[in-house]
């Protein structure tokens, strides 16, 4: 279980204190570690600061549920045996907000969000919150367009959810969730992840799965 301080507002985003947003934060502290759900309100937080920065007219609170359930399916009891761990997440989230009343499309958003955070390219042809959880990820993870926001930001972001020993932690937290599936990872980058925690992994070869199919030529 995680903890947290009471905040209402942080680097000037206000965190959903709806009932949804209520649920998703305690849901989120009970299932997950300390450093995951740090990182998630993170995510929430730097893609929040993207899109005020960019203009974007986005629903905080699905950005909300889509930014605090994109790594649940890396969380021991939420992980299935044969999808990747994005798609975990993102049903998480669907039976979450299914359960909530609402509609496909306002569902569908935040599966998308979650499903595809670790897809390069695609997300910033996609929704808003879709968008920007990718974002959110991008900047907290890979620390891209790390200018984009002030010093002063990172530093109000950084008080309340400190990166304590991050990065070598997010590699951990990757690892556990799909070193024992490791053939979800294919066609991702999470290939990197799986290279450089489980030894004897063999990266699998696009090109030779091509020459190995049953055709002749």
């Amino acid at each position: 279980m995680t903890t947290t301080r009471n905040l209402t507002s942080i680097a000037g985003i206000a965190i959903p204190d709806s009932t949804i947003g209520r649920e998703v934060t305690e849901f989120v502290q009970d299932v997950s570690t300390q450093l995951l759900f740090d990182h998630s309100r993170r995510v929430f937080l730097w893609a929040s600061l993207q899109g005020d920065r960019l203009g974007l007219e986005y629903d905080r609170e699905l950005l909300y549920v889509g930014a605090m359930f994109h790594d649940i399916g890396l969380v021991e009891g939420h992980r299935s045996e044969h999808e990747r761990f994005e798609i975990d997440g993102a049903n998480a989230a669907r039976e979450f907000l299914e359960r909530h009343g609402l509609p496909e499309d306002r569902v569908m958003t935040v599966w998308e969000s979650i499903a595809l955070h670790t897809t390069p390219e695609i997300p910033r042809y996609k929704q808003p919150e879709v968008q920007l959880v990718t974002l959110g990820v991008e900047y907290d993870v890979l620390g891209l367009h790390f200018d984009d926001l002030s010093a002063v930001q990172r530093e109000q972001v950084l008080e309340a959810h400190p990166r304590t020993g991050f990065k070598t932690g997010i590699v951990k937290a990757f690892s556990a969730g799909m070193r024992d599936k490791p053939e979800t990872a294919f066609g991702t980058m999470n290939t990197d992840i799986l290279d450089a925690t489980v030894p004897g992994y063999v990266r699998p070869n696009f090109c030779d799965y091509i020459l190995g199919s049953r055709f002749d030529t």
